[in-house]
C-alpha cells in the first residue's frame, strides 16, 4: 500500500494540486466526515497522488462544490460507499456521531480516527470523564472489527494543510499515531508520508490519551492558531511532548 478539534473557519484553503512529492501508486482513501480536518486531508491526499471518496452525514449532493474544486480524482458517495472503497478509511466525525457508524462496513479496514472528546461540545460521557477508556477505545465499541489508529487529531487544520513537506525536508513535521497493530500503524505511517508528514508511534490505543486535548502534544508544537502557516515540529519535539503528558 502506498505510502483537533476542528476549529471554526473555512476549510476551503488552496493547495498546489500539481505538487507530487513521491512516486506512490494510486490508493483510494475513504473519508467519513468532510469538515475542516476531513476536507484538509482530502486536499493533501489528492496532492499526494491518491484518489479520494468523500462522504458526510448529509449526503453526496452536499459535497458537489468541494468535489468540483478538488478535481477528477475525488468523488462523493455515501458513508458505506466511502468505507468500502477506501484502502485506508479516515473517520473524522464528532463523538456524538459515533453511534451512527455501527452499520458502516469498516471491519478489517485500517481506520484513521481523528476525533477527540470535548465535553463542552459533546456533553459529558462518564466513562471518558473517568479517563478510561480513551476516546479511540470508546469509538471501537461502535466499529467492531475495524483496525483503529489514532492520528491527525492533535493539529489545527490550517497547520495540517500548511506544514506538509516532502520526505527528507529539514523542516518536515511529525504527527503522533497510536494503535494496537504494528501493520496497521505502518500502513497509516505510509499514508502520512505520502501527504507530507513523518510520524511518531505513541503506543497502543490504551495510551493514546497522551495525544488527546490538554496534553503537551495537542496543537502546541505546531504554533499559534493565529499563525496559519504554523511552526514545523520535529520527531524529537513530538516525542518529548508525548513523554511529558500526565493524567
Amino acid at each position: 500500500m502506498p505510502r483537533l478539534r476542528e476549529e471554526a473557519g473555512s476549510a476551503c484553503l488552496g493547495i498546489r494540486r500539481t505538487r507530487r512529492w513521491l512516486p506512490v501508486s494510486m490508493t483510494t482513501v475513504g473519508l467519513i466526515g468532510s469538515g475542516n480536518i476531513g476536507a484538509t486531508l482530502a486536499r493533501l491526499a489528492v496532492a499526494g497522488g491518491h484518489s479520494v471518496v468523500l462522504s458526510n452525514s448529509r449526503g453526496p449532493g452536499t459535497l458537489r462544490d468541494l468535489v468540483g474544486e478538488l478535481g477528477p480524482s475525488v468523488s462523493a458517495a455515501t458513508r458505506d460507499q466511502a468505507a468500502m472503497a477506501g484502502a485506508i478509511v479516515v473517520v473524522t466525525v464528532p463523538l456524538s456521531a459515533y453511534p451512527s457508524l455501527t452499520s458502516v462496513p469498516l471491519a478489517g479496514k485500517a481506520v484513521i480516527v481523528t476525533g477527540n472528546y470535548y465535553p463542552d461540545r459533546d456533553g459529558h460521557v462518564p466513562e471518558l470523564d473517568g479517563g478510561q477508556p480513551t476516546s479511540s477505545e470508546y469509538l471501537s465499541n461502535y466499529l467492531p472489527g475495524a483496525r483503529i489508529v489514532k492520528g491527525c487529531n492533535n493539529i489545527f487544520f490550517k497547520h495540517l494543510l500548511n506544514l506538509a513537506r516532502p520526505s527528507g525536508a529539514a523542516d518536515r513535521s511529525y504527527l503522533p499515531i497510536a494503535g494496537d497493530d504494528s501493520a496497521d500503524k505502518a500502513a497509516v505511517a505510509e499514508f502520512l508520508d505520502s501527504i507530507g508528514y513523518g510520524y511518531v508511534d505513541s503506543g497502543p490505543l490504551a495510551v493514546s490519551w497522551r495525544q488527546q486535548p490538554d496534553t503537551p502534544v495537542y496543537a502546541i508544537p505546531y504554533g499559534s492558531f493565529s499563525d496559519e502557516m504554523g511552526t514545523p515540529a520535529s520527531a524529537e519535539v513530538i516525542r518529548a511532548a508525548l513523554a511529558a503528558a500526565t493524567r
